[in-house]
Parts: C-alpha cells; structure tokens; sequence
C-alpha cells in the first residue's frame, strides 16, 4: 500500500493527544481526508470537545461521527462474555479486550457509509490492541487497508510527538508536556493502567492509579446488601427493580465503588509475547461474575457446569487475543447460550470491604434439593446402600492397578 492508494481514512478518536496527533498524522503523511469515530463506551467525561478538537483539525462536520454505544457494548458483547464467567489467566475481566470488536465494527460500518478505502487506530506496535483492532477489521472487511500510525512514524520518543503537536498547533494538556505517569483506558465495564510507574511489578502501585474503586480499607464498616436476578444468564434486575443493561452494569459500578470491590494488579502474558503489568478495576463486573456463578449454582447442571469451566479459558484466550468475529469463537459462544436457557432466579449477597459475599439464591428451575441433601428423614428419596456398588463399580480400576502394584513388589 503506497500513501497515494488512500483517499480517505476512518480514524478510531478518542480527542486525546495521541489520536489528536495521528489526525494531523494522517493528514500530513497521507494527505487524505479523514473521519473520525469517537465511541461513548461509559468511559466517563464529555465527548464534546473531541467533536471541537476534531473541527479546529479542519475535519468537515459530516466527517464527525459521535455515537453513545454503551447499551450494545453491555448487551451484545459484555453480557455474552459473562454468560461464560469469562476470566483470562484466572484474574483478568478482559474489560478492555472486549470493547474492540465493537469499536471495530462501528469503524467499519462507518467506513462503507462514507465511502472511506481505510481505517486506522492509535494502538502502539507493542501491545495487543493493534492485534485485536486488525483481526476485527479484517474479518468484516476483508479488502480495508489499515493504517498504524505507532508502526509506521519515525518519531523515537515522546518529546518528539509533543514538538510534533506544538508544530502544529495541537493544543496540550499542561500534565501532558511531561512524561505521563500512565497510560489508561476506561470503558463501562472497566478501567485498565499500565506504563510508566507500574513497570516495575515489584513496586506498589500508587494510589493515585485507582479511579473507580474506593480502598477496601476505607470502604463502610457496615455491609450493603444486594439482590440480583438473572433471566437466560443475564442480570436483568437489581433489588428487584427492571433495568436495561448499561444501566445495570452502571449501577453495579457505584456499588462495587462505594465498597472498594474490583481491584486487581496483574502480570499478564500479552499475545504478542511478553509480559505486561496492569492495574484494573472492574467494579461492576467483579460484582456481576459472583452472581452469575451464584446463579449457576442452583440451575446448571454437573455435566453442563464443569464443561463450561473446561472451555472457558479457551473462549478467554479468544477474546484476549482478538478472535471475536472467528468461527470458534461464535461456536463455543453458541454452547455457552445453550447453557444458559434456564439460567433464570434472583440471587443475594453482602458487599463488604472489596468482598462480594454470597447469603442466598432462589429459582422456580433450580435443581437443588433439599428433599436429597437433608442429614434428616428424606421419606425414601435416596437410598444410601446405592452408594456402596457406585464406590466399587469406580473403584475397580484403582483395586486392578493396586493389586498389579501389590504383585510386583512380591
């Protein structure tokens, strides 16, 4: 791809001063029309001075696309996430991954509204995020052209791309003209920071890197109590109130704040192979998985409940290293909503100095029974001397293979 093959770009914008670097990038080195798409994804703030930064760039208004996507976010791509009790290596909520394909999808429609040949993204060379963004990218186009501009500059370090903003009259933040503290990246699910300060895993991070999530040792002596119901494995309730999905998860995110719940400093392995340190927290979601196992607990079956613990870190590792839109992805997606058809009840628990604390779950589909698991009369349900031929019947493998070890020692 030479510089002359694009006519115009579809810019992942978020108004920050990186991507306010890349527009003027982009405009200079390729010297083609861009349009910019800033995702309202709950990240908290006012988009509107993106659509003013975007404007003083002499992007045309039509140019400008704006979009509040936080209900499809939940909906579409956290909820059916959650459905599956998603965690990559053991810990990680995945709360940025997750929002790729969505940002994607709408750079990519965008694309071929405004007749755009390219799309581009401000991730650096070195993270996951320019894997997630071009897998996604690819899958619903096969034929874009993809711009990385952390790829493709000669800039060598961050003063170079602060003089690169003054020379073009890119307005900078006093706290930017320094060298940043951290990088991060929010969303309604979750806020991730990594870089600077936090390179070294063996240091505490800061205080000042938490943003959603009061400390647990300064959160209420007093417990707050919460009901959660679910219908085919999403929350669709709290303290019995009907809310949409964004606004469950906005919630969720108050709570789990208010209590200090949610926080997590991880050393990951990223997918283009080495290891990185975050500190994320995840409120809402720390909240929501507790629940939904809850749920689980009394209305899937075994067989269902261990398969699904058995695939999970496979769909996680999907979904970490960009492969939303792959075939395996939407296959294993498919068992995880099977699963889910009568995963429906209201379940409550205790929130309480970053614990989520589990009191009681309740479902007209549970499959508990209090008539079997009784220590007391259970009327005939059960008959314990069933037990015995159960034991021997599983046992005799392990009977074969000891009397084979008993017989080699002789």
């Amino acid at each position: 791809m030479t510089k002359r093959d694009v006519k115009k770009v579809v810019l992942a914008y978020s108004g920050g001063l990186d991507t306010s670097i890349i527009l003027k990038w982009l405009q200079t080195t390729y010297g083609c029309e861009v349009v910019t798409f800033t995702a309202d994804l709950g990240q908290g703030g006012e988009l509107a001075p993106a659509r003013e930064k975007a404007l003083r760039a002499g992007i045309k208004p039509e140019n400008i696309f704006i979009e509040d996507v936080r209900e499809e976010f939940v909906r579409d791509y956290v909820f059916p996430m959650f459905r599956a009790n998603t965690l990559y290596e053991g810990l990680y909520l995945l709360g940025t991954s997750i929002a790729r394909p969505l940002i994607s999808k709408k750079q990519i429609d965008i694309a071929r509204k405004v007749g755009a040949d390219a799309v581009s993204h401000g991730a650096t060379g070195k993270g996951n995020d320019q894997v997630r963004f071009e897998l996604s990218y690819y899958a619903l186009d096969p034929s874009i052209k993809i711009i990385a501009p952390w790829r493709e500059w000669s800039f060598k370090g961050r003063e170079e791309l602060l003089q690169f903003a003054r020379d073009h009259q890119i307005q900078i933040a006093k706290d930017k003209e320094g060298e940043a503290p951290f990088s991060v990246d929010a969303n309604l699910l979750h806020s991730s920071s990594e870089g600077k300060v936090l390179e070294d895993p063996a240091k505490e991070a800061p205080s000042s890197v938490y943003q959603r999530t009061i400390s647990p040792m300064d959160a209420p002596d007093k417990a707050t109590e919460v009901r959660i119901g679910f219908e085919k494995g999403d929350a669709v309730s709290i303290d019995g109130q009907q809310m949409s999905p964004a606004t469950i998860l906005t919630r969720l995110n108050e709570l789990g704040h208010d209590n200090g719940i949610g926080r997590l400093d991880l050393v990951e392995n990223r997918f283009v192979g080495m290891k990185s340190r975050g500190v994320y927290e995840t409120p809402g979601g720390t909240i929501l998985l507790a629940a939904h196992r809850g749920i689980e607990s009394i209305t899937l079956d075994r067989g269902a409940a261990h398969l699904k613990d058995e695939i999970m870190p496979r769909y996680a590792e999907l979904i970490y290293n960009g492969m939303w839109f792959t075939p395996e992805r939407e296959m294993l997606q498919a068992l995880i909503d099977k699963s889910q058809e009568h995963v429906e009840g209201e379940v409550r628990f205790k929130l309480y100095k970053g614990n989520v604390m589990m009191t009681g779950r309740e479902s007209v589909k549970s499959l508990y029974s209090s008539t079997l698991v009784t220590f007391e009369d259970d009327k005939g349900a059960y008959d314990q001397k069933d037990a015995e031929g159960f034991i021997k019947l599983n046992a005799l493998r392990l009977r074969t293979l000891g009397q084979r070890k008993k017989n080699l020692k002789l």
